[in-house]
């Protein structure tokens, strides 16, 4: 389905590119706020990551299944947003800010899996969207986030212990 939609976007069909977003918009900004955890980064790296998507259809290879690309360019997408805004807060205001969110989060009992994932350390958060969120396999991950396998295995690996022990913390809290 999507061979006939990207030969159409390459030979300039800007209805097929349309047809293309609005089959991955829905699923692009959540994935996109997951990762930023912020709503208007999520647009904003959507928007880039769509213009990027048309301005590079042609450098698309079939070998990479056409998810696995467009979400390589959404994470990196999302990735720039948020090292652009590290870079812009002041190293007072952002460890202000970080020690602020720790102490509401320890005062909160956590009630949804997935607010301990937003909590986590990009570097697990992020395949493990990717992963449970999103259904990619193991091998998908790595070339989303252009890393060995076995790298992402062992992110995979770390991250869901890094969720038990929250878990198992936030449980204990509730005691």
């Amino acid at each position: 389905m999507h061979e006939n939609i990207i030969t159409e976007i390459k030979n300039g069909n800007r209805d097929a590119f349309r047809s293309l977003y609005d089959e991955y918009a829905s699923y692009a900004i959540r994935t996109a706020k997951a990762i930023t955890r912020n709503d208007e980064y999520a647009k904003d790296a959507v928007q880039e990551a769509f213009i990027r998507v048309y301005r590079n259809i042609s450098s698309y290879e079939p070998a990479l299944s056409f998810n696995a690309w467009f979400y390589r360019i959404l994470v990196n997408e999302c990735i720039r947003l948020l090292n652009n805004e590290k870079k812009n807060i002041p190293v007072d205001t952002a460890q202000q800010k970080q020690d602020t969110q720790l102490m509401e989060h320890s005062k909160e009992s956590v009630k949804d899996l997935y607010e301990v994932i937003q909590n986590m350390s990009d570097l697990y958060r992020i395949p493990i969207l990717l992963k449970y969120i999103k259904g990619f396999s193991e091998r998908e991950i790595a070339q989303i986030l252009e890393l060995n396998q076995n790298t992402v295995k062992s992110r995979l690996f770390n991250g869901r212990n890094l969720l038990k022990k929250q878990l198992h913390l936030t449980e204990m809290e509730e005691i």
